[in-house]
């Protein structure tokens, strides 16, 4: 991999800023592309200006194009900018990637929102994609433009993250680090939905996914759709249990009403990922949960 050079998009987000180390300490050499860096610094940029985004792309091998509105709420808040993120950003970037005398590969990062209220469990990536929200909606739409993409001679993968966890840099109302927050500082833990039942994934584990399908691309080999789960059903009553018994407390739980938005549940097949990637989960539930207490533990 030597002189390979890879974008980042979102490289300060929950994935790519642990995505970033690993890469570096693989060998490959990193460009990044983040609005929450200074805009005086050279890896501020905004997916919406196709000048600068031109500019950036023009001398890499690979994207992993990760930046986005990157939770339904605020899609639903302001769905205007969710759109011109998740599609015009996208756009942006597979232009670019069109015009770069490189011809760069594109890793889009998906969502299982784009399945929406699915009526078999465990997903299969080939499952209808019916999202109920505009962030699916825009995902899904965006997930359109990189398989054009790739019939105008792009390599090209797409991952559909669930419920990914596990650091620090994640955003504190998100389920998982808003319900370990409040337990650690002892305050009341609202869940939204008890019986809201979801598939968590421990960023390692997506981590190590990620890089081997960069792997598979960096071969010249495109990838459909591909999960990184666990296979395995939680529901919020039980996350929060989880944690009760790691902390060794009782947690005050206040049952909050379900968002009309939500997909209620999802459970993700990960087969393709072991059959094409060799890859399967390695961090139960618990174990990433009690790692994940441990980090905030020492920032908080």
């Amino acid at each position: 991999m030597k002189n390979i050079r890879l974008l980042i998009t979102g490289s300060k987000g929950l994935i790519g800023s642990r995505l970033k180390v690993q890469c570096l300490q693989k060998g490959y050499l990193i460009k990044e592309l983040d609005h929450l860096y200074p805009k005086d610094t050279t890896e501020y940029g905004d997916l919406l200006d196709p000048v600068n985004v031109e500019k950036t792309v023009k001398d890499v091998h690979g994207i992993v194009h990760l930046a986005a509105v990157s939770r339904v709420i605020w899609g639903e808040k302001n769905p205007k900018l969710c759109w011109k993120t998740n599609v015009e950003g996208t756009k942006n970037i597979i232009k670019a990637a069109l015009r770069s005398p490189h011809q760069p590969w594109i890793l889009y990062a998906s969502s299982r929102e784009v399945y929406g209220c699915a009526k078999e469990f465990p997903v299969i990536e080939t499952c209808a994609v019916k999202p109920i929200n505009i962030y699916g909606h825009s995902k899904a739409k965006a997930e359109e433009l990189v398989m054009d993409a790739r019939q105008q001679g792009l390599v090209t993968g797409i991952v559909r993250f669930s419920n990914v966890f596990g650091s620090v840099f994640d955003h504190h109302d998100r389920v998982v680090p808003a319900f370990c927050r409040a337990a650690i500082q002892k305050k009341t833990l609202i869940i939204e939905g008890q019986e809201n039942t979801f598939d968590f994934t421990y960023i390692d584990d997506v981590v190590d996914g990620t890089l081997r399908m960069i792997e598979k691309l960096d071969q010249g080999i495109s990838l459909d759709p591909i999960h990184f789960t666990t296979q395995k059903a939680t529901n919020l009553d039980q996350l929060a249990n989880v944690i009760e018994k790691r902390l060794d407390q009782k947690l005050e739980i206040k049952i909050g009403k379900q968002r009309s938005f939500d997909v209620s549940y999802f459970v993700g097949n990960y087969n393709r990922a072991h059959s094409i990637l060799g890859w399967s989960p390695q961090t139960s539930l618990e174990k990433g949960i009690a790692q994940f207490l441990h980090m905030l533990k020492r920032e908080l």
